[in-house]
């Protein structure tokens, strides 16, 4: 056998991609950046701002879900350009004087763009890397998010305040247009497609849908990914606000402080891409190298969200939440890699989006939870605040228990290449 490589130029993919998540997720968090001077303008209420975030995740998943269906069949390369081009254009209309209505359509429509964005990145990656270099540049893709959140929060922060929170989603969409002609001119489609069944020398070509995803170790990973993804919508839309009117810092002081989750988040997630990868080369399994590890990252979360609600001082509560937020986010680099190691290339590309789609629709419930709550009346606001993050760590624990136990993909590989009904072909020798 010889040695498992990437596929020449892999590494140029995985930097543009790297950028594509950058914008993706810069485009996300403006609007919690920007929430104060937002809700102020439009007279918004907690829990209209509340609706606002959630109505981005309005389309998110069925968006995700009707985008992996067609990478299936469609090259991947074609789906992130007109995606970029989609996320741009929604940008703009936010630049002129708006309303609540064109608020949410914008972000519906914003929503409708980036939904498929992360499960198709992966998908386009993979046909570079076989599956046991794969966990590293997944890793580095996800990191795009963080460190893009890291660089850009600064300088919208200034547009915010210089100009007005109009000018930074204009930005927003400049940017977009320019990733737009780098990936026109440089991207390029992948060409490994092998999945092999674990010692058996035969390639799974297919597995009915329902096996797929009625599994244990599918369904406990959506269920670890939707835990850590409620935190991450509350991260997006709600932790500005919550620095400046439960903890009391200013806009500028929130703005530098809204970036800790964000900048821890690529050292713990790396690192565990590269610890995860570390373990398989030295024959651990995947159970334990990607399933425990990633579902207790998950649990871990919840622990520190519910803690943070108790803790004496506004330091200690931050430094909860940035635990809280950042360590479980290694369930988006280890829940991908597993649904890829179980599934059939052809049916990659739809997999990896249902799995986004629900672990995302957490989004559609968190930030309205959190609005809600927040509005309670006879709550102080940071008692509500304390209470929604609460009510998020509780999520996040139940998640991160369930994938801790049952994420299997070892034995759900053996159970499709044994079933009788499973299509296979043989693979060349290396």
């Amino acid at each position: 056998m010889t040695k498992a490589e990437p596929q020449r130029g892999a590494w140029i993919i995985v930097a543009l991609l790297f950028f594509f998540m950058l914008i993706n997720f810069v485009d996300k968090a403006v609007i919690g950046l920007a929430g104060v001077p937002i809700m102020k303008e439009l007279a918004l209420t907690p829990k209209e701002f509340g609706l606002v975030n959630s109505s981005f995740f309005f389309l998110f998943s069925a968006s995700a879900v009707i985008t992996g269906f067609i990478v299936n069949r469609v090259q991947s390369r074609w789906a992130l350009l007109v995606m970029a081009l989609i996320w741009a254009l929604a940008q703009f209309p936010m630049v002129g004087t708006i309303g609540l209505g064109t608020l949410i359509a914008s972000r519906v429509v914003l929503g409708a763009g980036e939904g498929p964005a992360y499960p198709v990145a992966l998908h386009a990656t993979y046909k570079w890397f076989p599956n046991e270099l794969r966990t590293l540049p997944t890793a580095i893709i996800a990191q795009g998010a963080a460190i893009g959140v890291v660089v850009a929060v600064p300088l919208l922060d200034w547009i915010i305040e210089e100009f007005s929170w109009h000018w930074a989603f204009g930005v927003l969409g400049v940017a977009g247009l320019a990733w737009v002609v780098a990936w026109y001119f440089l991207g390029r489609e992948g060409n490994i497609v092998t999945t092999v069944a674990r010692d058996s020398g035969l390639a799974i070509e297919r597995v009915p849908y329902s096996r797929l995803l009625l599994n244990g170790t599918v369904l406990s990973g959506f269920a670890a990914g939707f835990g850590a993804y409620w935190g991450l919508s509350l991260l997006i839309g709600w932790f500005t606000p919550y620095l400046i009117k439960g903890l009391g810092y200013t806009q500028k002081e929130a703005s530098w402080i809204t970036v800790l989750p964000w900048a821890a988040s690529p050292f713990i997630v790396i690192f565990a891409g590269w610890f995860s990868q570390r373990l398989l080369a030295l024959g651990v399994g995947t159970r334990l190298a990607r399933g425990i590890f990633g579902g207790g990252s998950v649990a871990l979360g919840g622990v520190c969200l519910i803690l943070m609600r108790y803790m004496p001082g506004d330091t200690l509560k931050i430094a909860m939440m940035v635990a809280g937020i950042a360590v479980p986010s290694v369930i988006y680099i280890m829940g991908h890699a597993i649904v890829s190691e179980i599934t059939p290339v052809r049916q990659r590309g739809a997999m990896l989006a249902i799995n986004n789609a629900i672990a995302t629709s957490a989004g559609l419930i968190g930030p309205y939870i959190m609005g809600s709550v927040v509005q309670a009346a006879g709550l102080s606001p940071a008692e509500g605040y304390g209470r929604g993050f609460f009510i998020c760590g509780l999520a996040m624990l139940a998640g991160g228990l369930i994938g801790m136990v049952f994420l299997r993909p070892e034995s759900e590989i053996t159970r499709f290449a044994a079933w009788p009904a499973a299509k296979q072909v043989a693979v060349p020798g290396d």
